[in-house]
This record gives C-alpha cells, structure tokens and sequence, in this order.
C-alpha cells in the first residue's frame, strides 16, 4: 500500500501523536509498504526517518491550515489510502475527499469538546458535554465533525470510552473499530529507583510524587498541588509536562506556600522520563479527560504504583482496588488518601504493579498495528499480508521497530525506531 498520514505534531514537538504516527509509519515501511506523513513540526527538514516527512511549519493558523491541506492535496495525488490523526481534521478530510480516497481517521477526543472548552464557551468536561445541548456555534461545530466523520471508511477509537462517544454522534458500530492505544516504551530498563533517583538528584528520604501530561486546565494539576498540601512536607510533587496552564499552576503553588514542594520539569526525553517513573513513589493523573494514555501504560509497565481520576479510558487501564486506585477528578481528599494507602502498605503496591505489568503485556505494538494494517487492506481490497509473530512482549523479546529498548540503563535504538528519543505527555 501507500499511505498518506497526517499528524498535528511530529519529533521534534512532544506530544502523543509525536510518539505513535512515527512509531506507526516505521511499522508500515517495515512491513514493506510506502508511507508519507504531513504534519506539523518545528523542524523544517525533518530527516533520519525511513519514511517521507513533509513538516507544516506552526505559524498564523489560517496560513498553517491551507499550507497543510495543500501539501495533503499534493501528496494524497499518490497514496491509496489517508489516514489521518488529528481532531481540528475537516482541511485534510476535504483534501482526500476532493481526490476520492478512501480514508481513516483516528478519534483521540470529541474535538468540538475540546476547542469549545479552549474557547471559554463551557466549562463542562467531556462527559457532561455529550449529553447537554449548547448555542449555535457548538452546533455548528458538530455538524462540521459528523461531515467529515461521515466521509471516513472506518474509524478507530483507541478505548471503549471514545468508541461511545463517536457512536453517540450515530456513527455505525460496523464503521468504528476499537484498537488500545500500543505501548511504546522500553521492553527492559536496568535502573532500579535508587540509582534513577541518584541520576536525578532527588534527596534521600523525599516522597516523590509524579505526574506527566500536557499543562492544560483539564489535567488538574492544581488538585494535585491542592492534596500535596495536606500530605506530610518529606512529600513533593513533580510535574513533566509544558502547556498554557504552567504560569498560573506555579502561581497557585506560590499561594499555598508549597512553592519549595512542587516542581515544574518541563518537558524531558522519552529515556529520561523513564528514569522519573522508576523513580517516582507514586503516580498520579487527575484529569477530567483521558482517551487512553500512553504515559499510563509506561508506568503500569516500569513498576510504579498508580493513583487515577476514574474518568474516560483512565479505568480501562486501572481498575480501583485491583492494579492501583481512582478517584473522583479533583477531590482533593481522595487523591491524599490514595497516595497514604499506597505509601503505607507496599506489599498491597507490589500486587498493584505486577496486576498491571501483567495487563500491559495485552497492549503490546505489534499485534496491535498489525490490526490496523490489515483493516487498511481490508479497506483496499487488497490480499492481506501474513501476520508477524506477535509473542514479543509475552515471552519478554524486543519488538523490532519500537521506539526503543534500554539495556544495562543505556537506550539502544531498533532498526526502525524513531531517530528523536524525545516526548512528552499526550492526550
């Protein structure tokens, strides 16, 4: 096949999609097919990558938007299939509508929920949204998306909860496909959490408490700086991440007097943020939106107890009581009593995460892709290739083509794994 992907960030640019599109495209060429992705990046000249890269430059958003349906109209000319990553999608699917492609697209949000709540015209989460009604630009918006939802062969939700929410717009279950978000991360890392800690610097006899994800008002941070108040002061919080939300989060925790307490890390590399979840004592995600986490699905798998808001795809992953605890998005007490519960009794935290390394082993990467690309064969009439041996993960083998594996706490880079080690926190 060729296929044409689109991606709204690419390496260097951190972000979910920056890990999964160039994972996904190594994947396909791997395989023996031709892929091209189109995608905005701050690297002009994208290169190292076994594959085409066409990078949309970020600049006045009207302008970056034509210049990508352009370059989508350009390249598709030549592709059998689009397959497209992004929620803001109706410039790209009328690219490959106006060639007469057939296309695919990958729902990793409501995409009006998220603009609207961007744009300060409700304040609801994700889940209240779907069922109030709203004023007549957020009609419009979803108008726009059923449109170009309507002009897709298939498309794939990578948990059951957005699964609902796209049939919930009356798109047809024989039109979704559910395939889980891969795991991406090392298949071993050396390091045990005292020599990451020493790596780090953090001191002896801190409680390090880690979250990572984008600074955006839905990731509740500020609950988390709110519990980290009412936890003993040998507990700190550290945040991976960057976003719009990082001047008035640090501002807040100025205010609460734990400005000594909580500390910004900014966006790390992908190695490097290994080294903070082995680290890490306990880690918390209080976001009132979650599709499926990449992040998550490391930590299940490095062996870090977990504490999670129970929205979303978040208990797809963690089953309260079960492998880790949940918790009501931003209450505040809750959160303290579940990172107390799992501090106090490690035996119940080791259950926890060999419960979860376990589950892990179900989203390995080469099982899941393979469904994908079977369903684009499907779609093109095509014989389907023979499947690869998938036991990888199961019997503890590397995956040819993951973004990475590190032995002996160095990273080592698989044939066709993405050339920047970098990411950050998606979705």
């Amino acid at each position: 096949m060729k296929i044409c992907i689109t991606s709204p960030i690419f390496p260097p640019d951190l972000g979910g999609p920056s890990t999964y599109v160039p994972s996904f495209a190594s994947y396909l060429v791997q395989r023996g097919h031709q892929v091209t992705v189109v995608a905005f990046c701050s690297d002009p000249a994208p290169q190292g990558w076994p594959f085409k890269v066409v990078s949309i430059p970020r600049c006045w958003m009207p302008l970056r938007y034509l210049r990508d349906f352009w370059a989508v109209w350009r390249e598709v000319r030549h592709a059998d299939l689009l397959y497209i990553n992004e929620h803001l999608a109706l410039h790209v699917a009328l690219a490959g509508r106006l060639r007469g492609k057939p296309m695919v697209i990958r729902v990793c949000v409501d995409g009006t929920w998220e603009i609207s709540h961007r744009l300060g015209w409700h304040d609801d989460t994700i889940t209240e949204y779907q069922r109030h009604r709203y004023g007549a630009k957020v009609v419009f918006a979803r108008k726009l998306q059923r449109l170009w939802w309507g002009w897709m062969r298939r498309i794939i939700a990578p948990s059951r909860f957005l699964k609902d929410i796209v049939e919930g717009y009356g798109v047809p279950a024989a039109r979704t496909e559910l395939i889980y978000n891969a795991y991406h991360g090392p298949l071993e890392f050396a390091p045990d959490k005292a020599a990451c800690r020493s790596q780090l610097g953090v001191p002896a006899g801190r409680v390090l408490l880690l979250t990572v994800c984008r600074l955006m008002i839905w990731k509740g941070v500020d609950g988390l700086i709110r519990a980290l108040g009412t936890l003993p002061s040998t507990h700190h919080l550290y945040v991976a991440g960057d976003g719009e939300e990082l001047e008035r989060w640090t501002a807040l925790a100025r205010e609460l007097g734990l400005a000594d307490r909580v500390h910004f890390v900014g966006n790390v590399p992908h190695a490097q943020l290994m080294s903070w979840i082995r680290a890490a004592d306990v880690f918390l995600l209080n976001s009132s939106y979650e599709g499926l986490s990449h992040t998550l699905l490391e930590v299940m798998w490095l062996g870090t107890p977990a504490a999670v808001s129970a929205v979303c795809g978040n208990p797809e992953l963690i089953e309260d009581r079960v492998n880790g605890r949940c918790f009501r998005f931003q209450d505040v007490a809750s959160i303290a009593t579940c990172v107390r519960e799992l501090l106090a009794d490690p035996d119940l935290a080791r259950r926890y995460v060999e419960r979860s390394r376990e589950k892990v082993r179900s989203f390995a990467r080469e099982p899941l892709f393979a469904r994908k690309e079977q369903l684009f064969l499907s779609i093109l009439g095509r014989e389907t290739h023979d499947a690869p041996d998938h036991a990888a993960m199961a019997n503890g083998e590397a995956h040819p083509g993951s973004p990475g594996e590190v032995r002996g706490g160095s990273q080592r880079m698989a044939p066709a794994s993405a050339p920047h080690a970098a990411r950050g926190a998606g979705h």
